[in-house]
């Protein structure tokens, strides 16, 4: 019979945070695999006999150590931290050796000893990881690409997030990430320093402002807790909650126009949006209100409305939404494949941006135009009749009530065409 490859969680209390069960496998095994710290704390109590291997030769070489200690039929002991299958190593070995291949010996989480450190329940935290390669400080640029994303993303619609986090992806620039996504006033920072060792230090409730100035002690975990509960709708937001180009008009969509057009783009969750000549931005930014576990990719040709764009996405700590200052279809190519495409300007080469839209956009996804002249509606609809596009068009004209002495009146707002289009089968 094959011996199992157990993996064990250890913490850095060594030996004393070890069951019986765990402690007799570590006494008898032949092989034993771990980091160079964690190896460091059982070196008494291995066998001078067994062989040790340092994680620190590349997680890729795991497998193979253990398939030749298995194949000389001898025991294996894989030390990883905590609880294995929390963010650990513990998923990565059972999907290289198969499941029946390996036992797990759990420890307490890092995260809960933190916790209980704190004094907080954590049954509604939900958990990520920044324990991974250096992935530089976050920018306005940056996007799902960045190792921190993950962080920022279920900050969007959570209100307690425990991160596990490594000596450059550290506490401090997670909350310069923070500072910079427009979040500070929104969450404070706890971190839980060096855990059962004589080192450890629980640091609670810092401001944003002051954990992103200060150094922490490796290893360590943080607690972030939301501090302010007020939230806006998801959509339909007013015109005058986004700042727009003064004096002349500012370019954004009407509320009732943003909604429609928000409604026809059929969005997910989990969407891609192209936000294409963004203006103001607030197609795109309730967008990304609507798709908080997906993406905005916004492009702008004019600098002032770049501008005030970008200021709209720090005002709505839209940290799944990026602005590039452009011309379609330029930086185009480097985006990922969209569930949905909007435009709201398009610089003169809609035809061609037409067809490179519904190359692009992925099975069953919809491009939304928005349209106020005859020409632009003409050309648009041309275009997609000789490409064989499914389309429609709603033309849409609100009127809104203006006040005149002690009365109301309604005041006309210019008529906007709305076109709707699909390649291939439409789904409706």
């Amino acid at each position: 019979m094959i011996n199992p490859v157990y993996i064990v969680g250890v913490l850095d209390n060594g030996i004393a945070g070890l069951s019986a069960q765990a402690v007799a496998q570590l006494h008898q095994a032949d092989v034993v695999i771990g980091a160079s710290r964690t190896l460091s704390l059982f070196k008494n109590e291995l066998s001078n006999a067994s062989q040790q291997h340092d994680m620190a030769a590349g997680l890729s070489k795991l497998p193979g150590w253990i398939e030749a200690a298995l194949a000389d039929n001898l025991r294996v002991v894989v030390l990883a931290t905590g609880d294995p299958m929390c963010h650990g190593i513990g998923r990565y070995l059972l999907n290289k050796l198969g499941a029946k291949r390996c036992e797990i010996i759990p420890n307490v989480s890092t995260l809960q000893l933190a916790f209980s450190r704190l004094g907080l329940a954590w049954q509604d935290a939900v958990i990520c990881s920044v324990h991974s390669k250096d992935a530089g400080e976050w920018s306005s640029a940056a996007g799902p690409e960045h190792g921190l994303y993950p962080v920022l993303q279920r900050l969007r619609s959570h209100d307690l997030i425990a991160v596990f986090t490594s000596p450059d992806n550290s506490p401090d620039r997670i909350a310069r990430m923070l500072l910079n996504a427009g979040l500070a006033d929104a969450f404070t920072l706890s971190v839980a320093e060096a855990l059962l060792t004589g080192n450890e230090n629980i640091i609670p409730d810092l401001s944003i402002d002051e954990a992103a100035a200060r150094r922490f002690a490796d290893p360590n975990v943080v607690i972030l807790q939301r501090q302010t509960q007020k939230q806006r709708p998801l959509f339909g937001l007013a015109d005058e909650q986004f700042l727009q180009r003064k004096p002349d008009k500012g370019l954004i969509t009407k509320r009732e126009v943003r909604a429609v057009s928000l409604a026809r783009l059929q969005l997910c969750p989990d969407s891609i949006v192209w936000d294409i000549g963004a203006g103001s931005g607030s197609v795109g930014l309730e967008a990304s209100r609507v798709c908080q576990k997906g993406f905005v990719y916004a492009i702008e040709k004019n600098s002032a409305d770049f501008a005030i764009a970008s200021q709209n996405q720090i005002a709505m700590a839209a940290t799944n939404y990026r602005i590039q200052q452009g011309k379609a279809p330029d930086l185009l190519a480097e985006w990922p494949d969209p569930d949905a495409v909007f435009v709201g300007g398009s610089g003169g080469e809609l035809a061609v941006l037409i067809q490179l839209f519904l190359s692009r956009i992925k099975p069953g996804g919809w491009l939304v135009m928005n349209f106020v002249t005859l020409e632009n509606l003409a050309q648009a609809t041309q275009t997609l009749t000789e490409i064989n596009a499914h389309w429609d068009v709603t033309q849409l004209q609100a009127s809104r009530s203006q006040p005149i002495l002690q009365m109301h009146r309604m005041q006309a707002e210019n008529p906007v065409w709305i076109v709707s289009a699909q390649q291939g089968e439409s789904c409706e």
